[in-house]
């Protein structure tokens, strides 16, 4: 009976831990995924301006 309860202990030890690490790997992910999501901004909006500046070239540009 001894080495069962041992047993389950740890196995409810090594659980609790992978639970920990799980969630610390999430928290890390959420962290990454808000900064990639920030820098697709920026550079969504340098795509856009350059966009803009190069259409307003081509206008300038006689026919």
């Amino acid at each position: 009976m001894d080495a069962e309860l041992s047993a389950l202990e740890e196995k409810v030890r090594q659980a609790a831990e992978l639970c920990q690490r799980l969630r610390e790997e999430n928290r890390t992910l959420r962290q990454q995924l808000s900064q990639l999501e920030l820098d697709r901004e920026r550079l969504t909006s340098k795509v856009e301006g350059a966009r803009e500046r190069l259409e307003s070239l081509l206008r300038q540009i006689p026919e």
